[in-house]
């Protein structure tokens, strides 16, 4: 009873401010997603990232570890889905992506800090900028047909996260006054991404549900066991392995429908997997952070 308490205590607040955002929209308020996501992505996440590398308390050499062990497990990853995907005769445009990256952002980070505090928000930052790098070259490429290295350097998470790195490296510290303004920076960061994500979610129309269902639940099934087999191989300490797993582990982010919709893929199918996999999380997850707490 106390495991399942602890469980729901961590995942209602994600799940509750996801619901706000969904309320808002079927009320019929006026919420520009645009806007949102973009200052999310080019300034609350950036701090949040550069504010929680610089003042972790983790060792360097264990995120080393870290990110070795996501990049290996999003290649080992890649590698199945693209299998799956040919042994299934689905299109590589429209599911491959989907399938690979999930919602490390708007549902990774908080559930990091909410299970595993502080440590876990540090470890999950790095899973979270190693998947953006993939999903803005490969990810884009699957899309698209062609992606840019150039795009990648571009990207203000990348370059926080680059920057991080070092002043955790050296032991940086910025100003006092410098560090409290990109802390509360990035304190809306988590807040604003589970309330989009309840509004993106309303304003989806799901094609293809049952495809969905199934696509949802291999991909949580596949990405747990991958994570889960990557970290004991690199063997990580059990904070850094169950970050790498629910990071793994999270649904379809809406990223991936709106990548779909830009460059013609079959953005309805892709819709199908962001509301079915969000929904299956809303179970799988709770039982999936019960397994590793």
């Amino acid at each position: 009873m106390n495991l399942t308490l602890t469980v729901l205590e961590i995942v209602a607040p994600v799940f509750m401010l996801a619901t706000i955002g969904f309320t808002w929209v079927k009320l019929g308020f006026d919420y520009n997603v645009e806007f949102v996501t973009r200052m999310a992505m080019t300034l609350s996440v950036p701090c949040l990232i550069f504010v929680s590398l610089m003042q972790t308390e983790i060792d360097p050499a264990a995120l080393t570890t870290l990110s070795l062990a996501a990049i290996v497990a999003y290649g080992a990853l890649t590698v199945v889905i693209q299998v799956l995907m040919r042994a299934g005769g689905l299109e590589q445009r429209t599911y491959a992506a989907p399938m690979i990256f999930g919602n490390t952002g708007n549902l990774g980070l908080p559930l990091a800090l909410f299970a595993f505090g502080e440590t876990g928000l540090g470890y999950a930052v790095v899973v979270f900028a190693i998947m953006a790098i993939w999903s803005f070259t490969y990810g884009i490429w699957l899309v698209s047909g062609g992606g840019s290295i150039l795009k990648v350097v571009k990207e203000p998470l990348v370059a926080a996260t680059v920057l991080g790195g070092v002043f955790l490296w050296q032991g940086w510290q910025t100003p006092v006054f410098l560090t409290n303004a990109l802390d509360l920076v990035g304190q809306m960061a988590i807040p604003l991404m589970l309330i989009t994500l309840g509004i993106a979610v309303a304003r989806l129309t799901p094609g293809r549900v049952k495809l969905a269902t199934v696509l949802s639940a291999i991909k949580l099934a596949i990405c747990a066991a991958t994570g889960w087999a990557v970290g004991l191989w690199f063997g990580l300490d059990a904070t850094a392995l169950a970050v790498l797993v629910l990071q793994l582990a999270t649904p379809v982010a809406v990223t991936s429908y709106l990548l779909a919709e830009k460059y013609g893929a079959d953005a309805q199918a892709v819709a199908g997997l962001v509301v079915v996999s969000t929904l299956i999380s809303v179970v799988g997850l709770p039982f999936l952070l019960a397994f590793l707490l």
